[in-house]
């Protein structure tokens, strides 16, 4: 029973590995359940064994390849008491799940510029809009907890600290999956992470801007 639990799990995941290249290579539309199951070596039995439709193994396939947000997430907030230490924490691995974790990779190649977004999409927005809201949450809380005044008109809030971070996170990761050529995200990755972590303390109250300071 045990052995074919794992069978079962192993077939699972080629479905899932090679809808994500195809999904991230086609887009979503223009990718079958006929190609997905040739690609891995399937009939489309089994597809149909793990997942009801191509809705439910989309949401799967970016569930599994997203699994290291969460985790980066996680990892973050267990850094809590050291703001700038977990910010720098936060950058520094978002660019390295870029450059190392191809299904990560992907899966931002397939929401972002592979995909449709129609009704039946619903579901998988509603997960990836709390994924964001989450994210924000987690900069916002670290910007503020590193502060030690309210924010002045010389001093953004939290909040719109946070949402710079994120969405030049995002605008980056947009533009270098759509064109790659126009940089190396590898070389540019010191620069751009100092400069982003530069960017939301240097209009931040003195204690995050000391913190950085300090760690430079």
């Amino acid at each position: 029973m045990r052995r074919t639990k794992e069978d079962a799990e192993q077939t699972r995941l080629k479905i899932i590995a090679a809808a994500l290249e195809l999904f991230s290579r086609n887009g979503y539309t223009n990718t079958t359940l006929a190609m997905i199951a040739d690609s891995a070596g399937f009939s489309r039995g089994p597809i149909y064994w793990h997942f009801k439709s191509k809705d439910e193994l989309y949401e799967a396939v970016l569930a599994y390849s997203q699994a290291p947000l969460e985790q980066l997430i996680a990892r973050s907030r267990k850094l809590a008491d050291e703001p700038l230490v977990a910010l720098e924490h936060f950058i520094d691995d978002w660019f390295r799940l870029l450059l190392e974790d191809r299904w990560y990779r992907q899966s931002f190649e397939i929401l972002l510029n592979k995909t449709e977004l129609t009704a039946q999409m619903a579901s998988t927005l509603k997960r990836e809009r709390k994924l964001t809201r989450d994210m924000v949450q987690l900069l916002e809380a670290l910007i503020e907890r590193g502060q030690q005044a309210p924010a002045t008109d010389d001093c953004q809030s939290p909040r719109a600290l946070a949402l710079l971070l994120y969405s030049s996170l995002m605008g980056i990761t947009h533009t270098w999956l759509l064109s790659p050529k126009l940089f190396s995200l590898r070389e540019q990755t010191p620069f751009m992470a100092s400069n982003l972590l530069a960017l939301v303390t240097s209009h931040a109250p003195s204690s995050v801007t000391s913190q950085a300071s300090e760690g430079a």
